[in-house]
């Protein structure tokens, strides 16, 4: 399989599990054209079709059923490469650490290159942030800005990205202009800070309402009574993203801009250890950051990826 890239074998299994090249994009944090393009770059390279697709279903061909197996042999004698090489190097566990979200099937996407322990202090952005500047830990996925990684000596590649909504009572589920919701801002700085920078910005770029707060009401029930007592709309923060809203209350799309926040993954601009690298490489190539330069999107000033 001459010119033939892993990466793409990995697409093409991916899409063969999936049967439907959305699901398959998902998974793999890649852009739905992009994959399609690496899939028509692959067949090229073998010289065979592999997929009979039109808008409604995805099928094998008689081609691709066949070198589906072969495929998977050489994923698994890669990973086993890169294990054996572990086990040689001796590498230590890689200590990662969260707020609250990490990328999808992170188990899956480094077990062949390191052996990942996920610290147990789930703490704020800054936070953890300042713990891999520290060496405390050595990687960390959280939300820094331009400024923040220069003063902490970090490099950040990003990880994933959260569209915010905004709650509000009774039963209009339709968007919302950005401008014409609130924002909160809690007194306590030790938890929120790097909240209240991201809330701050917003306000004073599209004209949300900024509510100062003092009783850590940024999620969980106190958050809902917030909401209850305001006469506008109320952006989520990243912190409560799957947490189930209560019936009386309703997820509106924020619109005009689009609010999104960034998750980057941070380490040492000095790291040189193989496995804390190839970590970053495993959870961080192939995500698609081109949708966060819409012109409908609005990112705070100093986010590592805004234009």
């Amino acid at each position: 399989m001459i010119g033939v890239e892993l990466r793409q074998l990995r697409y093409f299994v991916a899409v063969a599990e999936e049967l439907n090249f959305g699901r398959a994009a998902d998974r793999l944090l890649i852009a739905g054209p992009s994959l399609s393009q690496q899939i028509k770059a692959l067949e090229r390279d073998l010289g065979v079709r592999l997929f009979d697709r039109d808008r409604r279903s995805v099928a094998l061909t008689p081609a691709g059923s066949d070198l589906l197996a072969q495929a998977r042999a050489l994923l698994e004698q890669a990973d086993e490469l890169r294990r054996r090489a572990r086990r040689l190097a001796g590498s230590e566990p890689v200590r990662l650490g969260y707020v609250n979200w990490l990328p999808p099937r992170l188990a899956a996407r480094t077990s062949a290159v390191a052996e990942v322990h996920l610290d147990a202090w789930v703490a704020p952005s800054h936070t953890q942030a300042a713990r891999v500047a520290d060496g405390s830990l050595d990687l960390a996925v959280c939300w820094v800005r331009a400024e923040d990684l220069e003063r902490l000596g970090l490099n950040a590649r990003l990880a994933g990205a959260d569209r915010l909504y905004a709650v509000s009572r009774g039963t209009d589920s339709g968007e919302v202009a950005a401008g014409d919701t609130a924002v909160l801002l809690d007194d306590d700085t030790t938890s929120w800070w790097s909240w209240n920078v991201f809330a701050e910005q917003l306000a004073g770029d599209t004209g949300a309402r900024a509510v100062r707060i003092c009783d850590n009401g940024i999620t969980g029930p106190a958050f809902f009574d917030h909401v209850r007592g305001s006469a506008l709309p109320v952006v989520n923060c990243p912190k409560g993203q799957t947490t189930p809203l209560p019936p009386d209350l309703v997820q509106r799309p924020v619109s005009g801009p689009k609010v999104l926040w960034t998750w980057s993954l941070v380490w040492r601009r000095s790291e040189v250890r193989a496995p804390v690298l190839a970590v970053v490489d495993a959870l961080c190539d192939g995500v698609d950051g081109s949708g966060l330069h819409a012109p409908d999107v609005w990112l705070p000033e100093g986010d590592p990826y805004r234009t």
